[in-house]
């Protein structure tokens, strides 16, 4: 019985494996048809894609910018062979005409505007300050719309528009614009607050424009009081953009001089345009602790090419934001020093000139490398700027440029040599009260100023160098000494190497 049973065993187990053989390539062949059908499904995209790409090319000779439109693909494999066969029937448009030729545009040439900052001028009115391409306030009529959106909820408020152009046509790539936006009343009256939004168009069309919030206004914070008298300040000062390698020690000396000119109720306002170093900060910072300076950062100004670091967007920008911060505002560089001759006080100088809106200051140009050989003094190296260099252009009647110094609250806009547009009177006339003496070419001397040392004998008379004459000045010397005793005073000693 155990021998007829055992082939019956074998059996079995053949019998078996050939089931599991059979199972095995019956799955394998499953596989094998489920990748082919994803295979296919995947494919009917490209060839459909491919076919569309043929088509688009073989009319591409009708025109170099001209395709077919690219239909939504559909899943179904019945509406795609469909969509095939209706885009292989697709006639070619007709050739274009040769002769129309088109134009594309690439990126931009210049901004149409540059926002740099927008200030109340006032209960009623608003400056807008920033910069916009030249050639399409030359060549075009761009032009601009302010609205005033408030939230409470009520409507809009337009505002009349003047727009004007501050930099006496020398911007470059970019000029300087201030809009200025009059409303009919103080569109925050109620103090709930709103914001400034400015229309700026590209030309005389309504239909292109750009649109943008210039400032805003936050519930409670309009105060009517601090746009009138009295000012925290009597004097501010406005400079422009401080650019290249400055000197340290001259910054320093400029500083520690007119922060005793212009007394303890004044303020002054450096804009840095990439010229404020380490060392420049460090002579500054004393001042900025005590309150009497605000360094600006307008380094990304760089990026917009306008004239001289953009300095006349930069003295704007200054005006508006403190338009009613001081009496008076001044505006000249930190190679130029303002004096009083014959004994006249600022006080009693500006008292005078109180019944104007700006007056202007005479130039008194000095040597910038010409120095006395007095044994008697110090080395010159350890002397200050203006201290040693003594030497006067004395040339007459020849044009010179002019600072000035403004009552903020009657300009709508500035200058760097003054204001054209201003409500009230300037004075010009006022040499014998006020003047300032201007060390050009020496702001970026690093090294020793003193090239040229004349004899003591020069003191009294006339020098010529390359047909310019000179004379002996020593009006600012005659400070030096109470000028380094006032710094030691307010701030303390600065040791800092001169040359």
């Amino acid at each position: 019985m155990r021998k007829d049973g055992t082939p019956i065993t074998v059996s079995g187990h053949s019998v078996g494996k050939l089931f599991l053989r059979l199972e095995t390539k019956l799955m394998v062949a499953t596989l094998l048809a489920l990748t082919l059908v994803m295979v296919i499904w995947n494919l009917q995209p490209f060839y459909e894609n491919l076919i569309s790409t043929t088509n688009r090319c073989s009319v591409a000779t009708s025109g170099p910018f001209e395709s077919l439109p690219i239909r939504p693909r559909n899943v179904s494999f019945g509406v795609g062979v469909k969509s095939l066969a209706e885009k292989k029937l697709v006639k070619p448009s007709p050739p274009a005409d040769p002769n129309k030729r088109t134009f594309q545009e690439y990126g931009n040439a210049a901004a149409l505007f540059v926002h740099m900052g927008a200030y109340r001028g006032g209960p009623r009115t608003f400056a807008v300050a920033g910069l916009a391409s030249k050639p399409i306030h030359i060549f075009g009529k761009p032009w601009y719309k302010c609205e005033w959106v408030p939230y409470n909820g009520n409507s809009s408020i337009m505002a009349k528009v003047y727009k004007m152009l501050p930099d006496w046509g020398f911007g470059r790539v970019y000029t300087v614009v201030v809009v200025n936006c009059t409303f009919d009343s103080n569109p925050n009256a109620d103090n709930s607050g709103g914001k400034l939004v400015l229309y700026a168009y590209y030309g005389e069309s309504p239909l292109k424009y750009e649109k943008f919030t210039a400032m805003e206004e936050a519930p409670g914070s309009y105060n009517e009081s601090q746009y009138s008298p009295p000012y925290k300040y009597e004097y501010l000062y406005c400079g422009s953009s401080l650019f290249g390698n400055l000197n340290a020690a001259r910054v320093r000396e400029w500083m520690a001089y007119h922060a005793w000119f212009l007394g303890p109720s004044s303020h002054f306002v450096f804009h840095d345009a990439g010229g404020v170093s380490a060392e420049v900060r460090s002579v500054l910072e004393p001042w900025i602790r005590a309150g009497r300076a605000t360094l600006q950062d307008v380094r990304a100004q760089a990026a917009y090419d306008g004239y001289y670091h953009n300095q006349f967007l930069v003295v704007n920008d200054c005006l508006f934001r403190h338009r009613f911060a001081a009496n008076w505002t001044f505006f000249f560089d930190v190679d130029e020093y303002i004096y009083l001759p014959d004994g006249n006080t600022l006080q009693s100088v500006l008292q005078e000139f109180s019944n104007v809106t700006q007056f202007t200051i005479e130039q008194y140009a000095m040597s910038s490398f010409m120095c006395l050989n007095d044994s008697t003094q110090e080395d010159h190296s350890r002397q200050w700027g203006f201290e040693k260099l003594l030497f006067r252009d004395s040339r007459t009647r020849i044009w010179r440029d002019r600072k000035y110094a403004i009552q903020a609250k009657n300009a709508y806009s500035t200058g760097v040599h003054l204001s054209e547009n201003v409500t009230g009177a300037t004075l010009h006339d006022t040499e014998t009260k006020i003047r300032y003496y201007h060390y050009h070419n020496t702001i970026n001397v690093q090294e020793e100023l003193c090239h040229k040392l004349l004899p003591m004998f020069t003191k009294n008379t006339t020098t010529w160098f390359e047909k310019i004459p000179y004379v002996y000045d020593d009006s600012m010397k005659k400070l030096a000494p109470t000028i380094k005793e006032f710094e030691q005073n307010t701030i303390g000693s600065q040791h800092l190497l001169h040359s």
